[in-house]
């Protein structure tokens, strides 16, 4: 048996222009959203990678502050890693506290800010008891 092909459809077999067309339309579209998240989850990675440094850098500070004899009253500062850091040492503002009560022990508030070089700033803040009275 032979087929006999008629001209409906030749006019059928294929895809038109604005088949085409729309196909490529919804690929571009698709490919620019992948390519914006992908910018973005880099933009949040690196922006993760500076606050750990930052935080990393203030841990280590944080971990060679003198012993509690040696730590007076007072503002020290330096570099460490491409971060500035800054630590204030200051007495502790008790509230409602007992004057007839004496104590050898003293708070101090501590506070240590890192300032990374992109310009982000971290503080940490703690307090230590003290011997001895204020100084």
């Amino acid at each position: 048996m032979l087929y006999r092909s008629n001209q409906a459809d030749h006019l059928c077999a294929g895809f038109s222009l604005i088949e085409v067309l729309v196909a490529l339309a919804i690929v571009s579209i698709t490919l620019s959203s992948i390519g914006a998240l992908v910018a973005s989850t880099a933009r949040g990675n690196r922006s993760i990678e500076a606050h750990l440094s930052t935080l990393e850098t203030a841990r280590a500070i944080m971990a060679t502050i003198p012993n509690r004899e040696e730590l007076a009253i007072g503002d020290r500062s330096g570099e460490m890693a491409d971060h500035q850091w800054r630590i204030e040492v200051s007495p502790f503002a008790l509230q409602k506290t007992d004057k007839r009560v004496s104590s050898p022990w003293f708070p101090q508030s501590i506070v240590v800010s890192v300032r990374s070089p992109t310009g982000v700033t971290m503080q940490v803040s703690t307090v230590r008891l003290r011997h001895g009275s204020y100084k």
